[in-house]
């Protein structure tokens, strides 16, 4: 390796759910995305190969000239995990151990092998060639050219989970505390993080687990267990937490902050589903159907599960503060998206700085087993803020999108300053106007900030259930965050000085004139806007307050049910003629639904660009 040649490791995150793919430049992260965004298939689990392609392209290399493969966790210990679990509780479950069986015989197994052949792939005229096939010289011609040879490096998925948000934070030490489903073994893991070294302390393993216990009641409450959750966490100021004694009949609690899970009320160690009969006798009702109605039943047990979470959550976060001191605490895991449990660890906990990575949940470990790798490799030089943003994902030129829209003969202003169009944006919210919202990079992680959302004004009731129903065609009970100028915040909500750039926290509403953004119980999920980290949103927002006297717009990602949040142009010029949106805007480029045919474009785009839905 040349003295001066840059070090590049491909960080990869698959084979369970939101596989995604990040580039390192000596260190720095320079690309990251989710696959689902490229497939368009909603947390897809496959082998990220378009989001590969994609952060190669972004930083104009190819795959040999990556110096790492950096996976987000160990198989083998996952395999280990799975077979002494059905072992242990054998002959309960063999349906699910003949199921998980398959799946790992068949891929997770040999990961390796299946991440050097995907890899190959991408490398024009390589072969992929199994261990077997190379030792006996069988299967393909003599002449053929190797698989990706590079190395492979595998990180435990808690110490994924904790680089993800440590290096980025800029904190030169702090406590690292990752809740989520399982990783291997882990299930909540602390970690010391000093200078370039972190370092795993203490963990809680299966089948105690908050993140199971939270997608237990996510199944039982009739939702689906790896996305839905977020569901329940906005069902829940809808409900009171009547139940909160019967949830705590689930669990033994220590002094340390830790728990366990009785296993006479779960069946997911063994079993196709997430609850037992015994859980379900337990709470006098048997599991809701996904379409039968929501009642003040199934209200107040979401709102008796959050609250449980959120006191589990603090008894952790006052322990790690009582064992390991400090000033600063970084929170990773899935159950780290859970902003309502965040706002009150920002509120009431003991750290004095609290920094969440946006992509907590399973996207962020390929982020997160480049970083450790790069810490491991190069901890002298190794940068202690390595992520200056979040807009990690693919841009699209005004050239590129005039072409498309002169192509296919759709109407357009094109603006012609940066003055002006974030004037003209404004006036359009003013006159009470639903926009999509196109422009720069996209973001990484499952928030909306800016670039790939739709906007409105907060201050119109209706917009709530507008942009609800017949725009995003999503449950009535869910509602809407806001995005709102940095310096004017503490104005309107109760942060107490605290940033929300990433909207992963929740706090109350001081405002009464917002009801679009105002959830049942007074509070919202705020993203805090400055001009350093997204200028062109930031003057949006300030247009809008100089016309209105409100610094504030609804901002719901740019997506619609079922689907993941647009990537390109195409993208989300078919979900704008899909919908009841007003205005769609394409980087300097306004559409509005008046100058176009939306059913003629409709049918046109999905034969002609799209193909069969």
């Amino acid at each position: 390796m040349a003295e001066n040649k840059p070090v590049y490791l491909l960080g990869l995150a698959c084979f369970y759910h939101d596989s995604s793919a990040c580039i390192l430049k000596d260190g720095k992260v320079l690309a990251a995305a989710q696959e689902e965004r490229f497939t368009r298939l909603k947390h897809d689990e496959n082998f990220p190969t378009k989001a590969i392609e994609y952060c190669l392209s972004e930083v104009g290399i190819k795959i040999e000239d990556v110096d790492g493969i950096c996976f987000y966790e160990k198989p083998l210990w996952k395999f280990e995990r799975l077979l002494l679990t059905y072992i242990q509780e054998w002959p309960h479950g063999f349906p699910s151990f003949l199921k998980a069986m398959r799946a790992w015989l068949s891929k997770k197994l040999w990961m390796e092998h299946i991440i050097r052949k995907e890899l190959g792939e991408l490398m024009p005229g390589f072969t992929y060639r199994p261990w077997y096939q190379k030792f006996f010289n069988i299967g393909t011609p003599k002449n053929a050219f190797p698989n990706y040879e590079g190395k492979i490096y595998y990180v435990p998925h808690h110490l994924s989970h904790a680089a993800s948000t440590y290096y980025p934070s800029g904190f030169k030490d702090a406590t690292v505390l990752t809740v989520d489903g399982v990783g291997e073994w882990s299930t909540t893991s602390l970690a010391l993080g000093k200078g370039a070294e972190l370092t795993l302390k203490e963990e809680m393993v299966f089948p105690d687990s908050l993140g199971l216990l939270y997608s237990a009641f996510t199944y039982y409450l009739g939702f689906k267990v790896n996305s839905g959750e977020y569901k329940v966490m906005g069902l829940a100021p809808y409900g009171n937490p009547i139940h909160k004694d019967k949830i705590w009949e689930l669990l033994e609690v220590f002094e340390d902050g830790s728990f366990r899970l009785k296993p006479q009320f779960f069946a997911y160690r063994y079993g196709l589903r997430m609850t037992s009969q015994k859980f379900i006798k337990h709470f006098g009702k048997p599991v809701r159907n996904s379409d039968d109605e929501l009642t003040q039943w199934h209200k107040d047990m979401a709102a008796s599960l959050q609250e449980v979470t959120e006191e589990l959550m603090l008894n952790l976060v006052q322990y790690a503060h009582l064992q390991y001191g400090g000033e600063n605490l970084c929170l990773s895991g899935g159950v780290a998206l859970n902003c309502v449990a965040n706002g009150r660890i920002v509120r009431e906990g003991p750290f004095k700085n609290v920094y969440i990575f946006p992509a907590a949940g399973d996207a962020g470990g390929s982020v997160g087993a480049a970083l450790y790798t790069h810490s491991v490799m190069q901890p002298e030089g190794h940068n202690l803020k390595p992520v200056e943003t979040i807009y990690l994902g693919p841009k699209y030129s005004n050239e590129v999108i005039e072409s498309f829209l002169q192509e296919y003969g759709i109407k357009f202003d094109k603006i012609d300053s940066e003055t002006s169009r974030s004037e003209k944006i404004a006036q359009q919210l003013a006159e009470n106007k639903v926009i999509g919202l196109f422009q720069g990079r996209m973001e990484f992680g499952p928030r909306a900030l800016g670039n790939r959302s739709i906007i409105a004004d907060p201050r119109q009731t209706e917009n709530w259930k507008r942009v609800n129903i017949k725009i995003k065609f999503r449950e009535d009970f869910r509602p809407f965050a806001p995005s709102v100028m940095d310096d004017k915040a503490d104005e309107i909500f109760d942060l107490r000085g605290v940033e929300s750039p990433y909207m992963l926290l929740t706090a109350g509403t001081k405002a009464k004139d917002l009801p679009a953004i105002t959830h049942v119980n007074n509070s919202a999920r705020i993203q805090t806007v400055t001009p350093e980290n997204n200028q062109s949103y930031y003057d949006i927002l300030s247009a809008f307050n100089d016309l209105t006297g409100c610094p504030v717009v609804i901002n719901t990602s740019f997506n619609v049910r079922g689907e993941p949040i647009v990537c390109d142009h195409i993208d989300a010029f078919k979900c704008f003629i899909r919908t009841d949106m007003d205005v769609l805007v394409l980087e300097d480029f306004i559409i509005t639904a008046e100058d176009i045919d939306k059913e003629a474009m409709k049918e046109k785009f999905e034969l002609e660009v799209f193909g069969e839905d």
